[in-house]
């Protein structure tokens, strides 16, 4: 199968869930983001944003209890659950239960963004599974990756974002072999791990477990900044919430994204624009197709 090109023409073939004059917030769709940690407070702030941004009508954001307050302050649009921490300044897996009611209500999942605690990561992925809807899309980026093996078939889907370095990790190949054959690497990890899988990098290859691959070509260097990766992953959760499936939203959440990161470059300088910025480009990019 060849490798589709995400272009303005791919684009406009495909277009968004678009809300109706009636629809409320609601019916816009839900997204929850688990992640945050003592050090990595602000990656869930991130990726929240980008998920409202991508135009999800509601937002809750589970993370470290003693960021909780600060995370609503900074946050107001979101509901903020605090979570008990671990000792190394991560979310306890013993969390996971208090956000079963909540996502029984929500519409896409994202864990990853900002988690510490490499011992615990993955015990708070699989603690979260067992209490999770069989149909609720799961996005995993970050330290969350290190589950992707562990989930297998959902009804809901499974979409990943990993880098060239972690892609290495999850598959057991070096970060030199990912980089010097994505295409292959993304279709197999789809395969593998039943998953939408997001590689990215300076070209980034979308893979679906059917086979069908797509490639963007499009950013810029100042896209690879502390964050970006929060960004992209909120932005791709919210619009899976909006209704896309995983592999439209991924598609087009990298489109955007790269789109961001270009008109921020004509305005404010190739490189030294911030990650918190692409976010507030995303509406605009959305009506106009890009």
């Amino acid at each position: 199968m060849d490798p589709i090109p995400v272009d303005d023409d791919l684009l406009r073939g495909w277009a968004l869930p678009k809300p109706s004059a009636h629809d409320d917030k609601e019916q816009r769709g839900r997204t929850m983001v688990v992640g945050g940690s003592a050090e990595i407070p602000g990656a869930v702030l991130l990726a929240g944003t980008a998920a409202l941004r991508a135009g999800a009508g509601k937002l809750s954001v589970a993370t470290v209890q003693r960021m909780a307050l600060a995370m609503a302050m900074a946050l107001p649009e979101a509901r903020v659950i605090g979570l008990p921490e671990t000792a190394g300044g991560g979310i306890d897996a013993a969390g996971a239960l208090l956000l079963k009611p909540l996502a029984a209500r929500t519409n896409a999942l994202l864990i990853g963004p900002g988690l510490q605690d490499e011992a615990a990561a993955p015990l708070l992925v699989q603690t979260l599974l067992q209490h999770l809807p069989p149909g609720l899309p799961l996005l995993l980026d970050a330290l969350a990756l290190c589950a992707a093996p562990q989930v297998g078939p959902r009804e809901g889907g499974l979409l990943i974002t990993p880098h060239a370095g972690e892609m290495a990790n999850l598959c057991g190949d070096s970060k030199d072999e990912v980089r010097s054959d994505s295409a292959r690497v993304a279709q197999d990890a789809a395969r593998r791990f039943h998953a939408v899988v997001v590689l990215k990098g300076a070209t980034t290859h979308i893979a679906a477990p059917d086979g069908r691959l797509w490639v963007h070509d499009g950013g810029n260097p100042g896209l690879a900044t502390s964050g970006s990766g929060d960004i992209l992953a909120g932005l791709i959760a919210g619009l899976v919430a909006r209704g896309a499936p995983l592999e439209q939203a991924a598609v087009w959440g990298v489109a955007l994204h790269a789109r961001a990161g270009e008109q921020l470059a004509a305005r404010v300088g190739g490189l030294g624009f911030l990650a918190r910025e692409l976010a507030a480009e995303i509406p605009h990019l959305m009506d106009t197709g890009t």
